[in-house]
């Protein structure tokens, strides 16, 4: 069976590049499922390659070979488009990339438990950084309704420009899935981030139609998840349209994002040209304007604090990344 590559997004140049060219779908060490036009391979990836700056990840377009003793080999891998990427949790010195070659992020929180603004803040600047629409999906509305408005208030006051959508993933007919069905169009890579226990795969499997991927009991105590989801995978959904289910994400360090921060704080930003100082950085220094707005209670100290926490951490990223280069 030929495979139609722009079903998995191709167009353009690479599709003149179409009787080598391949996507990846999956990522296992040392080893990746691509889908050509004749169908899914199992690739290898160099060891070299998959040790440096430029390891295959999901999403990829890459050029195959074969070599006669070890298979399908991945000689190239293409130019990303952009790419959704995080500090590694094990490395914060190296970025970590998710997935690649994404159009749509969506930032999902099941409402069974609170929304600290410090992680929609995070996971924000991580899905704007990815240069990739942004949208927040809210599941599990059927369990704690009381929760629904105060959350959707929380992002409203940090992101008043994203739009929020609210899925009860059991339902087939909800609303919100429908939304949802119809932003994820044929060719669009669409890649679901936010905590174990969100309810990612719930809402995978009610896109998909059927349950296709594996979901997860949370805690009752903490209402946090297991891992259901162990790796990155792109999965076609009936009607067009691509979904990857990442695994949760408990750490959201945030890397080389500078542009993405100031559109998540655009506020302080914005408030921050009326400081008598340009390079002020709101701490002590005298007639600033942000300052000013918290001791006015116009300004939460807290987001103030987050705000600071965030330009250090990747101002200390930037500086360690920078020696590990000159070693």
């Amino acid at each position: 069976m030929t495979v139609d590559l722009s079903d998995y997004g191709a167009s353009g140049d690479l599709l003149s590049n179409s009787d080598e060219l391949g996507r990846i779908i999956r990522v296992d060490r040392g080893e990746c499922d691509v889908i050509s036009e004749k169908g899914t391979v199992r690739a290898i990836s160099d060891s070299n390659r998959s040790q440096g700056e430029v390891a295959p990840v999901t999403g990829d377009w890459v050029k195959l070979i074969m070599n006669p003793e070890v298979g399908t080999v991945i000689d190239e891998i293409l130019p990303r488009k952009n790419k959704l990427s995080r500090r590694d949790p094990s490395d914060e010195r190296v970025e970590q990339v998710l997935v690649s070659n994404v159009d749509l992020v969506i930032i999902v929180h099941g409402i069974d438990r609170p929304l600290p603004p410090g992680r929609i803040e995070r996971l924000l600047t991580l899905a704007w950084d990815s240069q990739s629409e942004v949208i927040v999906v809210l599941t599990k509305v059927e369990e704690r309704d009381e929760l629904l408005e105060e959350t959707i208030r929380t992002i409203e006051a940090i992101a008043p420009e994203v739009s929020i959508v609210a899925v009860d993933s059991a339902n087939t007919s909800d609303p919100g899935l429908v939304k949802i069905k119809d932003m994820v169009k044929p060719g669009c890579t669409a890649a679901l981030i936010g905590e174990s226990g969100a309810g990612k795969s719930s809402l995978v499997n009610a896109l998909l139609g059927g349950e296709i991927v594996e979901t997860g009991e949370v805690r009752s105590g903490d209402k946090r998840g297991r891992h259901t989801t162990v790796t990155r995978e792109i999965l076609l959904c009936p009607d067009g349209g691509l979904l990857v289910d990442t695994p949760g994400l408990r750490s959201i360090g945030i890397w080389d994002a500078q542009e993405s921060l100031k559109k998540v704080f655009a506020d302080l930003e914005e408030r921050s040209k009326d400081c008598r100082f340009s390079d002020c950085i709101h701490e002590s220094e005298p007639d600033c304007a942000v300052i000013e707005d918290v001791l006015l209670g116009v300004l939460d100290e807290r987001r103030l604090v987050r705000y600071r926490s965030l330009l250090k951490e990747l101002s200390d990223q930037q500086k360690k990344t920078t020696k590990r280069k000159n070693k």
